[in-house]
């Protein structure tokens, strides 16, 4: 960033705190003259001093994004006194949840309407009922099961358990985690 004291305009730091900019000012880089409410909300917050003592602390490459971090917490921190940063992270957080949520239901709708399609595509239920029947009497009392209609578990996306298609109507509707 340009340093203020070149444009004789004394940088937002030393505006508010009312003193003379001198050229080797440590804010003057990161609080320019046309962001004041940037200084301000950090002076408010962590104070003056703490600030400068900090940016001395670190080495030169590192104070911008310190000077950013301090600028974003204090902001935050005026906006919302009692949580501050951790109240905006957390309303991302959990708006994160809903659109996950959100995205976990229409993948179940997606999933339910591709077993739909897949299910218009095979004979009736009731045909292959019919026919295992035949089949499971003529074989001398075996079972036929035809894994496409019938499942031994329930899937999260089937309303209806017992895994026969017919009684609700292809299995949709409702079932989201």
């Amino acid at each position: 960033m340009a340093s203020s004291s070149s444009y004789n305009s004394p940088c937002a730091a030393c505006k508010f705190l009312r003193r003379k900019c001198m050229p080797g000012c440590i804010f003057a880089p990161y609080f320019p003259p046309e962001e004041p409410q940037k200084f301000a909300n950090v002076h408010k917050i962590f104070g003056a001093s703490n600030v400068t003592k900090l940016l001395n602390e670190l080495l030169p490459h590192q104070r911008e994004d310190a000077v950013n971090s301090l600028a974003y917490e204090a902001e935050a921190r005026v906006r919302d006194p009692v949580y501050g940063c951790v109240g905006a992270i957390s309303f991302l957080q959990r708006q994160v949840e809903r659109l996950q949520k959100e995205l976990d239901a229409a993948n179940a709708d997606l999933i339910r309407y591709a077993c739909n399609e897949m299910s218009s595509q095979l004979p009736s239920p009731s045909l292959v009922r019919s026919t295992s029947r035949r089949i499971g009497n003529e074989g001398g009392g075996s079972y036929f099961q035809n894994p496409g209609y019938s499942h031994p578990y329930s899937l999260p996306w089937d309303d209806n358990p017992s895994g026969n298609m017919n009684e609700s109507g292809g299995g949709g509707g409702g079932g989201s985690m």
